[in-house]
């Protein structure tokens, strides 16, 4: 991952990258797109927008996307007109949002969104003659309802690659910022100084991770050079924000990768303090136990299986529990309220930098909980055990923890065998757990009868 930091070595001479004052304009013998390509309801909007007196273009992720034959998730339009103007031509439209309005064209189940052209803001509230744009302290920007023309919401955009804007209608691309350029060269460069941008906005540091990640990009180097210094800024972050951009991040089918990145760019200590010190602590364990976890999520969103972000959290904090459990029971308390107490904890203080809603919390700490459950198999346990909905996300943790050099003296492989087993076969398999016990032995070897079934695949992404 260190080559997607400074492969660009070899580009750049500018410091930053300012913009053109007027665009390098891209006729349709000179570029790969074409209109037939974008949504049919995009380019409507823009029609019909440009028809109404006003400027209107394609922008962003889908005409960085359609350049590098990506299917972009979704369609954007960048507008003169006001949110009100756009909401008067569309009956369909919506105005969502307070720090940064915007209009939401409903076409069915595909929403276009539109916004309205922004500009630059003054760096101080002296500078404003009105209360819809606010900074503070440390520059970021509190609200951003501004606008402004073309080429000033060009200037404000955060990566080059970001700031192109098509027009279906003549069928160019207006570049005001090397975009084309970039794009070709496979980099993630900031549009003005990297300092101030990400000052204004610090999730852009991890934006800048996550393109990267999923184009394959490098970072240019002064784009990347204070992400170290300035990471401590996202705990200004919202959580809830937070948890929005960590799903963005490990969700994407690039998880592995934008690990790698995070560590390297210590980010990954501003989103989760707790692993980031068993990182540091037990450095093999938890490197190998995550990038596993993530290398499988990864696996799984590519072939389309569902993929639960409860899960990828679990294994996300699981290197920073052992040792809290083993605190606690080092001072009496017995292991499964031990588990329970120090899960507790450690989600309590990580919802406090990433608000990771209940919904997801409660499927952590009982996966956690299999955790301990697992190993008492005596009597009906077993049977309860598998009978459990989380016996399977618990199972599949199992083999990850085994995966990453875990010892459990062969519990994975007794729960794989026991899933395969008929009935006399698993009431065979508790005897020979009881008379193990007795011998004061752990359970003799088995020999196994491979089926084409018996042998589980390990998945970091449980359904449940």
């Amino acid at each position: 991952m260190l080559k997607k930091l400074f492969q660009s070595l070899r580009t750049p001479k500018r410091r930053t990258q300012q913009l053109r004052s007027t665009p390098e304009v891209l006729n349709s013998s000179q570029h790969s797109l074409q209109r037939a390509q974008f949504s049919r309801y995009a380019v409507n909007i823009v029609e019909r927008l440009q028809n109404a007196g006003y400027q209107a273009y394609l922008v962003g992720g889908c005409v960085r996307d359609m350049l590098l034959n990506i299917t972009p998730k979704d369609f954007d339009v960048a507008t003169s007109a006001t949110p009100e103007q756009v909401r008067a031509e569309f009956r369909n439209a919506r105005i969502i949002g307070r720090r940064f309005k915007l209009v939401h064209i409903h076409f069915g189940r595909e929403i276009i969104e539109v916004a309205t052209f922004r500009a630059n803001h003054p760096q101080n509230d002296e500078e404003e003659d009105s209360n819809q744009s606010s900074r503070n302290e440390s520059g970021r920007i509190l609200r951003d309802n501004v606008y402004g023309t073309l080429e000033e919401d060009a200037q404000r955009r955060d990566f080059t690659i970001n700031a192109l804007y098509y027009d279906p209608v003549s069928e160019r691309i207006l570049d005001y910022a090397n975009g084309v350029h970039d794009i070709r060269n496979h980099l993630i460069r900031l549009i003005g100084d990297p300092q101030q941008r990400y000052q204004e906005d610090p999730v852009r540091m991890l934006r800048a991770v996550r393109f990267a990640a999923k184009l394959d990009f490098g970072i240019e180097k002064h784009t990347a050079a204070p992400i170290r210094a300035l990471a401590p800024m996202l705990r200004e972050i919202p959580s809830a924000r937070l948890f929005e951009e960590v799903l963005k991040l490990f969700l994407s089918g690039n998880a592995a990768d934008t690990f790698e990145m995070l560590v390297d760019l210590q980010l990954l200590d501003q989103l989760f303090p707790a692993s980031a010190e068993a990182l540091e602590h037990n450095p093999t364990y938890t490197h190998t136990l995550i990038s596993e976890a993530l290398r499988n999520t990864d696996l799984r969103i590519k072939q389309g299986k569902p993929v639960t972000p409860a899960f990828l959290f679990a294994a996300l904090l699981w290197p920073a529990l052992p040792a809290r459990v083993m605190h606690l029971q080092d001072r009496g308390m017995p292991a499964i309220p031990a588990m329970q107490e120090a899960a507790h904890d450690l989600i309590a203080e990580q919802c406090t930098r990433i608000a990771i809603p209940k919904r997801f919390t409660l499927p952590i700490r009982e996966i956690w909980d299999m955790q301990e459950r697992l190993p008492r198999r005596s009597g009906k346990r077993a049977d309860m055990l598998l009978d459990n909905p989380r016996f399977r996300a618990g199972y599949d943790f199992l083999l990850l923890r085994e995966s990453a050099g875990e010892q459990t003296h062969g519990l994975g492989e007794w729960w794989t065998d026991y899933q395969d087993a008929n009935d006399s076969g698993r009431r065979e398999m508790i005897r020979e757990l009881s008379t193990a016990k007795e011998d004061g032995a752990g359970p003799a070897p088995r020999k196994r009868r491979r089926t084409g079934s018996s042998k589980r695949k390990r998945s970091a992404g449980a359904d449940e």
